[in-house]
């Protein structure tokens, strides 16, 4: 069973994604928090595999929950808003994805599920749209200590920050699923980014996002 934190100040938001969760068979809510201070100590004391996070919480928001809880616990960021300005320091932060609350229970699901196996959702309809405000660097010269990516990597990128599976990104590229889940670990330890969606993130930044 993946073991689930839902972080919430809202009963109504809680129950609903409780709901959706628990009609899983492999998923179940461990616990509920109404802030973010409540949610670090219900996620040091239950252990859960993933916590679904509000980004707006009283005492603790879910971005400072992301960041204290980045390393030993897989978070998922959940907003309200299309464009909310938090969004970029969530990914920073080490968030394994983020959604918009009426993005649907499939959605939800899928997230949680990939979190917890290590990967990252990234949504199209919700990350691109994103990721296109921020800014890409002019005639960047690299970060120290930044390996240099291979045409295929640059691929791999762009297809990673326009939200394509590993499964989809060896279909367009005509390499296995696993072949390509290799591709996305060497570019995460080239970029010394934690998941995916830092490799999005740093895409939209860098100008590699979309086809030349």
């Amino acid at each position: 069973m993946i073991r689930v934190l839902v972080a919430d100040d809202q009963p109504a938001v809680r129950a609903a994604f409780r709901t959706i969760i628990e009609a899983q068979p492999d998923l179940e809510v461990v616990a509920e928090a109404p802030d973010g201070v409540a949610a670090l100590e219900l996620a040091r004391q239950v252990k859960p595999d993933v916590v679904v996070a509000d980004i707006r919480m009283p005492r603790m928001d879910g971005l400072e929950l992301t960041r204290r809880l980045s390393g030993s616990t897989r978070v998922i960021v959940v907003t309200t808003y299309d464009l909310d300005e938090y969004v970029h320091t969530a990914l920073r932060s080490g968030a394994c994805g983020f959604l918009l609350k009426h993005a649907g229970p499939v959605l939800l699901v899928e997230g949680i599920r990939a979190a917890a196996a290590g990967d990252a959702l990234i949504s199209p309809s919700v990350t691109v749209r994103l990721l296109r405000h921020l800014t890409p660097a002019q005639n960047r010269a690299g970060v120290p200590g930044e390996q240099p990516l291979s045409d295929r990597e640059l691929e791999i990128v762009r297809l990673v920050a326009q939200g394509r599976s590993n499964p989809e990104i060896g279909a367009e590229l005509f390499i296995s699923a696993g072949t390509a889940k290799t591709h996305v670990a060497n570019v995460q330890r080239k970029l010394g980014v934690r998941n995916r969606v830092g490799i999005a993130a740093w895409a939209w930044e860098n100008g590699h996002a979309e086809a030349g």
